[in-house]
């Protein structure tokens, strides 16, 4: 069953065609990659996906239904998290706090229960905090529970946004570049992470990544860009070996904004 669709989408900024008539579905509990060049359009699609751009043409469908009258703001309530490549955290709050605010998309009691703490709310905090606590365990954040933001090595924050991003408790996971700026043994860590997030929680993945040592060793399937274009699709060992790819990555094309 496709969980998320791209149908012929095509986003311009001015003169410059950013996307160029795109499409691809994502299955329920498949990771699926966007690989390509610099410039190739690939967090532009993740943008699109996000709400933060509306193409200029085409349609991009959750569920079967079309997000393209949604706000960005209501995009997780859909079940769609993601993550960005430059980490986007609450550096003078904690780990816990910051994995608390993924829970707010599930908050149900208005402003007047949250004030006086009703009975109800206080069920739903301690739900949340159960729900965070787990998400901490299995990305064993336990010695940084309590630890500031600010105060963290770069690949932990990593990990702890991908930790809010969990908590949210999405259908379908966005990984804008997961292993940027991550060691060998980070990123490691990382590909047997995304391997549990689909087994063992059940969570689609749409990840944009450059290391391709991490596509091969997750993706079900990838698609590979190059300027805004479609160039293949496949499996990881399909697309690497596409005469296309292998020409739009040792020939450089780019220029599409990214």
């Amino acid at each position: 069953m496709s969980l998320l669709t791209l149908e012929n989408v095509t986003l311009r900024f001015g003169g410059l065609v950013a996307v160029n008539n795109v499409s691809f579905h994502v299955g329920e509990g498949e990771v699926f990659a966007l690989v390509g060049p610099n410039g190739a359009g690939k967090s532009t699609i993740f943008n699109l996906i996000s709400r933060f751009y509306t193409p200029a043409k085409g349609d991009i469908l959750f569920n079967g239904e079309t997000i393209l009258n949604k706000r960005p703001d209501q995009v997780p309530s859909l079940g769609i998290a993601r993550t960005f490549q430059n980490i986007e955290l609450f550096e003078q709050s904690t780990v816990l706090q910051n994995l608390l605010v993924g829970r707010q998309r599930h908050a149900k009691n208005g402003l007047l229960s949250q004030l006086i703490f009703s009975p109800s709310v206080r069920d739903e905090e301690r739900r949340h905090r159960a729900v965070v606590e787990e998400v901490i365990d299995f990305l064993e954040l336990q010695a940084y529970r309590d630890k500031y933001i600010a105060g963290l090595p770069y690949g932990v924050r990593k990990v702890v946004e991908l930790a809010r991003a969990l908590a949210t408790e999405p259908k379908v996971l966005l990984l804008d570049e997961p292993a940027s700026g991550l060691s060998v043994e980070e990123t490691q860590d990382m590909i047997f992470w995304i391997e549990d997030i689909k087994k063992q929680m059940g969570i689609t993945v749409l990840m944009v990544e450059h290391d391709m040592n991490l596509v091969s060793a997750v993706s079900d399937r990838v698609l590979a860009l190059a300027d805004g274009k479609e160039l293949a699709i496949g499996t990881p060992s399909e697309v690497q070996s596409h005469p296309d790819v292998i020409k739009a990555y040792l020939g450089g094309t780019g220029g599409a904004k990214e």
